[in-house]
């Protein structure tokens, strides 16, 4: 993304349309999934989205603290996160769908609220694009640990 907004302002917002339309069309057959499975699920997921984004977006953009190092401890956490799933394809471990979830909902406020403070700051219309698709995917993200948590309690 960063190579095509130094190419060209179209080619980064094209880059993002394609990258969106693509993780849509990856993203269908799970969520028509959830829906014949268990709809309510994905109807509470989705809603607890939109109010945990909402909600850390909002805290983002109206915080005048740098939210910088928050994001940096957040990065970081993400990265022991991806380590953990990436052990828990290996390794049994009971309840770790449920952990995991739940600590991909402590670590995603911090990124979700340096993403929103950046747009709050920024001037350059080239960084629209990154924000832009930072925040798509923190959201579709926490949509994920959502219906991972809501689709458990309904078994």
């Amino acid at each position: 993304m960063r190579f095509a907004v130094r190419q060209s302002e179209s080619l980064s917002t094209e880059l993002l349309f394609a990258v969106g339309l693509l993780l849509g069309l990856a993203m269908a057959p799970t969520l028509v999934s959830y829906a014949n499975a268990d709809p309510q699920a994905l109807w509470q997921a989705g809603g607890a989205t939109a109010l945990f984004i909402a909600g850390c977006g909002t805290a983002g953009y109206a915080t005048r603290r740098n939210l910088s190092g928050l994001a940096r401890v957040s990065f970081w956490a993400l990265l022991a996160l991806i380590m953990f799933g990436v052990a828990m394809i290996f390794i049994n471990i009971p309840g770790g769908s449920l952990a995991y979830s739940v600590l991909g909902l402590v670590i995603f406020p911090g990124l979700t609220m340096f993403y929103f403070q950046r747009l709050r700051h920024s001037t350059d219309l080239d960084s629209a694009p990154l924000i832009a698709a930072s925040t798509f995917l923190d959201a579709l993200n926490v949509l994920l640990f959502f219906l991972r948590i809501f689709s458990r309690n309904n078994k």
